[in-house]
């Protein structure tokens, strides 16, 4: 993929919670968690975890849960840079957000 043709994917810039959504569940998807079991690494309810999902909201502790256990950092949640990211990061996130790790 060209570099434009990422920054397109990863919506890089785009803070609006239906692109952070996007992002988030990416997030998840590449680590081959379900809701459930984030929820649970992080220490909160399902249905929490869920609706921060779904609203593009993750709390600061999703975040950091993140980023700790998978070097998936608050720049990628939140305006979809990418460039930082480990390489094999970025790869598993490129097969969430194109349907590939499903």
């Amino acid at each position: 993929m060209t570099h434009e043709e990422l920054e397109k994917l990863f919506r890089q810039g785009d803070t609006s919670n239906d692109a952070i959504s996007i992002r988030l569940i990416a997030a998840r998807k590449s680590t081959g968690m379900q809701q459930q079991a984030v929820a649970s690494a992080v220490g909160i309810p399902k249905q929490t975890y869920y609706s921060q999902e779904v609203r593009g909201a993750p709390s600061i502790p999703i975040g950091r849960y993140f980023y700790r256990a998978h070097g998936i950092d608050f720049n990628y949640l939140y305006y979809g840079d990418f460039i930082h990211l480990d390489v094999p990061v970025r790869e598993r996130l490129i097969s969430a957000l194109t349907g590939e790790s499903e």
